[in-house]
């Protein structure tokens, strides 16, 4: 039975069929939508209502009554419904789409305060000024700015500046050689655009040692150098650079001492084991790690001798051009120093000190209680000494190290960090 309130209405069947002519259903004689009942020659349109006694028929009575009714219902309910989803799925698309084509060069840009994902690959050595950056990765700064970190690692600077300057990688982490230099002054860009550790007085960054036994037959300052065998990465590095300013500042030069090139730091550390070189340039936790282990000795810290930006942060030419991303980097780079000044410079909160060696050491993978023996000296906001960038440029070129000339405006830029800092 079909039924609307309480009224009840039996049901006797006969067929009908449509106008159209497509349907042939039993239908009910006493539904006033019967076309066999007076004054209903053809059933009216659906959807519709219809009263009878002062009552509305539902259109689910109706569609019961009349099958091949509620058929055609039915459908044109469905058509409506494939229809509707059609449209939203069409307009979705179009929003997408449109959202897609927002940002600056090299995507990752943010459209409407959204920050986009971008993937930046990072070259670096394991080291312990490399520590806000750690520190960055490890507490997740640069996810919080959109920026997912592949992280490269190498066993020299060099290759990294030459990896940065071609673009191969994104971010280099590491020192500021006369490479870097010399591929500024050929023209390519790359850009020096932050601190990442600097020799500072009372804080471990690099040092000169002397073989146990060379030290101990005299070899225990920088003028008892002369005539020695000094093992360094490569010519043109830091350490190079180290040892020659040095050495001038007592009254001495290259030219006095033996350089002896050895390609990386683990090399280095061997030949000054084995006997082959009797002092080196060794720099943080490896200091720390030739004395524990008793093959070498302190002969002096360089930043006892002179300030240096030992090095740096710099961008690739390609993802330079992304300054949406470039900025956001600077933000997590620049959270991350806080956080490490106020630790280890500061010394504000013993947890946070434990905290930040306790990072350091998983990712240089050296013991805490090495790391932190010699903790270097990072700028709170990682702002980098721009004035010694000429110093060094100056001293490379004076020394036959570069070809062509430089300014330093060329390839330092700090405006990255500067509009992270606003932020």
């Amino acid at each position: 039975e079909g039924y609307d309130g309480e009224e009840k209405y039996p049901v006797t069947l006969t067929s009908y069929s449509s106008p159209e002519g497509r349907y042939h259903h039993p239908l009910n004689l006493l539904n006033p939508l019967n076309p066999l009942n007076p004054g209903h020659e053809v059933a009216p349109t659906a959807p519709f209502f219809l009263s009878r006694n002062g009552v509305k028929y539902r259109q689910s009575f109706i569609d019961r009554a009349c099958p091949a009714v509620g058929e055609e219902n039915r459908r044109m309910h469905l058509k409506k419904v494939f229809a509707m989803i059609l449209a939203g799925l069409m307009a979705l698309t179009l929003s997408l789409s449109f959202a897609g084509c927002g940002g600056g060069s090299g995507g990752g840009s943010s459209t409407g305060g959204e920050k986009k994902p971008v993937k930046v690959s990072l070259a670096m050595l394991r080291l312990t000024s490399s520590a806000p950056l750690f520190i960055a990765m490890d507490k997740g700064y640069f996810k919080e700015e959109g920026i997912e970190i592949d992280p490269q690692w190498f066993d020299a600077a060099q290759p990294i500046a030459v990896a940065t300057a071609s673009s191969k990688v994104d971010v280099g982490a590491t020192g500021i050689t006369a490479g870097l230099y010399n591929m500024a002054a050929k023209g390519q860009k790359l850009y020096i655009v932050a601190d990442k550790g600097r020799e500072e007085k009372g804080y471990s960054s690099s040092a000169l040692l002397a073989a146990s036994s060379e030290y101990d037959n005299g070899l225990n300052s920088i003028e008892a150098l002369k005539g020695k065998r000094v093992g360094i990465t490569q010519k043109g590095s830091t350490f190079h650079y180290m040892l020659g300013r040095m050495l001038e500042a007592k009254g001495l030069s290259l030219d006095d001492v033996t350089v002896v090139p050895l390609g990386k730091l683990s090399a280095v550390m061997a030949a000054l084991q084995s006997g082959q070189i009797d002092a080196c340039i060794l720099n943080e936790p490896n200091i720390t790690k030739v004395k524990n282990e008793g093959y070498g000795k302190e002969i002096t810290q360089v930043s006892a001798v002179m300030p240096y930006q030992t090095s740096g942060i710099f961008y690739s030419p390609e993802f330079a051009k992304n300054k949406d991303a470039a900025v956001r980097f600077m933000k997590a780079y620049n959270k991350a120093c806080n956080e490490y000044y106020d630790a280890v410079v500061d010394k504000k909160d013993p947890a946070k000190l434990d905290e930040v060696v306790k990072i350091i050491a998983k990712y240089v993978k050296t013991p805490e209680a090495d790391i932190r023996l010699g903790l270097p000296y990072v700028d709170k906001n990682g702002v980098l000494m721009a004035d010694d960038i000429k110093t060094q440029i100056d001293w490379y070129s004076s020394h036959g190290m570069m070809d062509g000339k430089l300014d330093a405006k060329d390839v330092v830029n700090t405006s990255f960090l500067e509009e992270a800092m606003k932020k």
